[in-house]
């Protein structure tokens, strides 16, 4: 096929950009206003509409510049105006990608567009803004090859019924209940950190103002005083964790077709994004300390590309129960979990714990004895790490079934990993000093696309046997 011409991504780019730095340059204004009081409002007007004038001027530069195409192998993207780049993305290692509309493209109709490869924690091109229209003819074109974005024969475009099957999805009651067990105080954040940013241009002492208020509150604190302010925090935590879980899961739906998953959800910021079944790593499947007392549970797929989480996991299904997570499990092709086929790990796993979350305990609590008596009564809490180190053992579980290794740890929140055989990259036996001395070690479990935190490792099995454990891995790998 002939390479298609170099396009340019839309206009309302510009209009989105200059939206973008609004709020900078707002807030730039009352500053330039104190410190230059005396050049007088006109003239400081006059150099804001300037300033406007060259922003504008240079993201339309910017977005002149920036030329994107299809070739036969390819897809080339050109960008820059003092510094000129070009990125040239073979398609056989495009893995994945999502299109996203946050509120002010959903209002022009326009989307970005994220080309993940799996080589980095970043993706390897965006697009910001093409038409709804364009994202998935680019979609479509580098999922299945150049041939479609040319309009050749057999090249069938992408419609509603590409979507599939519906796997899972979570109605609106659903998603406002997953709301009430995300509790947040974000809101407190965002609160002193906006007082923090007008307190030099209002010139407001705040400090003073609660200083004020603090003596206020002592004067006639009372118990019911007390209470309600507790009460008041945690009807504004509930909310918050409300809106913010409403606003990401709104609308969540994962359909499967033909090898792979795609998932659409978001209120205000709408995303979608496609996850083929062959690059899926692992299933990591967590419970709740209240919602998984209540049945609850979440899936995530470890995949080879990247995602919107620091971990590079894909959630497919955040709040459902038991049944609808073996059926996403199951679409995947994976072997569902067997909690009743798992060994636990040594029992010197107790003995570490103990020490790990143990002995901070006893120190803090000597030291500040050798100050203040009273605080000698804080070695009452040390049986609660032992208690707790107890229970890491008994939660903390792993065996190797006929088609994957599966892993389960936690004590108030749980985790199960389900990871292919096929899917494992390296395997690794590390021994810290205390392992080491109670002849303990931890077999590391490494898949690609995997990184942060949270991984399907196993912690404190006998030495022998870790020794043993990971040539068997690496032979069910290879096989």
């Amino acid at each position: 096929m002939n390479d298609e011409a170099p396009r340019r991504v839309h206009p309302g780019t510009v209009v989105i950009g200059l939206v973008k730095s609004a709020p900078s340059t707002l807030f730039a204004l009352p500053a330039m206003l104190a410190f230059g009081g005396e050049l007088g409002i006109g003239l400081v007007l006059l150099l804001t509409l300037a300033g406007v004038a060259a922003l504008t001027f240079f993201a339309w530069l910017s977005w002149w510049q920036l030329r994107y195409r299809l070739t036969a192998d390819a897809f080339l993207i050109e960008s820059g105006v003092l510094h000129r780049s070009r990125r040239s993305i073979p398609l056989e290692r495009v893995q994945d990608v999502s299109i996203e509309q946050k509120p002010l493209a959903r209002l022009l109709g326009l989307a970005l567009v994220r080309i993940e490869t799996g080589g980095g924690d970043k993706d390897e091109a965006t697009l910001d803004s093409v038409t709804l229209a364009e994202a998935r003819r680019l979609r479509l074109a580098l999922r299945r090859g150049p041939a479609v974005a040319a309009g050749e024969a057999g090249a069938a475009p992408e419609s509603a019924a590409d979507a599939g099957r519906a796997l899972f999805a979570m109605p609106l009651a659903r998603v406002l209940l997953y709301g009430l067990f995300n509790f947040s105080l974000v809101w407190l954040a965002a609160i002193f950190a906006l007082l923090q940013t007008v307190d030099d241009v209002l010139k407001f002492d705040w400090q003073a103002l609660i200083g004020i208020a603090g003596r206020e509150v002592r004067s006639h604190l009372t118990v019911t005083a007390g209470l309600s302010v507790l009460a008041v925090a945690l009807v504004l935590g509930v909310a918050a964790g409300l809106l913010r879980t409403l606003a990401r899961e709104y609308g969540f739906r994962l359909d499967a077709r033909e090898g792979r998953f795609r998932r659409v959800r978001g209120l205000l910021t709408r995303s979608e994004v496609v996850i083929v079944r062959a690059r899926v790593q692992l299933a990591l499947i967590r419970r709740g300390a209240i919602s998984g007392r209540l049945g609850w549970r979440s899936l995530d797929f470890q995949t080879l590309g990247g995602s919107d989480d620091r971990s590079g996991r894909q959630e497919m299904a955040p709040f459902a129960r038991e049944a609808e997570i073996e059926r996403v499990i199951d679409a995947a092709g994976l072997p569902r979990f067997e909690a009743d086929a798992l060994i636990p790990v040594s029992r010197g796993h107790i003995v570490r714990a103990a020490l790990r979350h143990g002995l901070p305990v006893v120190l803090a609590f000597a030291i500040g004895g050798a100050f203040l008596p009273w605080l000698w009564l804080g070695l009452a809490l040390v049986p609660i790490p032992v208690g707790v180190a107890l229970l890491q053992r008994r939660r903390h579980r792993y065996g190797l079934r006929d088609t994957s290794v599966q892993v389960t740890r936690g004590v108030l929140s749980q985790r199960e990993w389900i990871v292919p055989y096929d899917a494992i990259q390296t395997v690794s036996v590390r021994r810290s000093w205390l392992q080491r001395r109670l002849g303990l070690a931890t077999v590391a479990i490494d898949t690609a696309g995997a990184r942060g935190f949270h991984r399907p490792d196993i912690a404190d099995v006998a030495a022998p046997i870790a020794a043993e454990l990971a040539p068997a891995l690496l032979a069910r790998a290879l096989a």
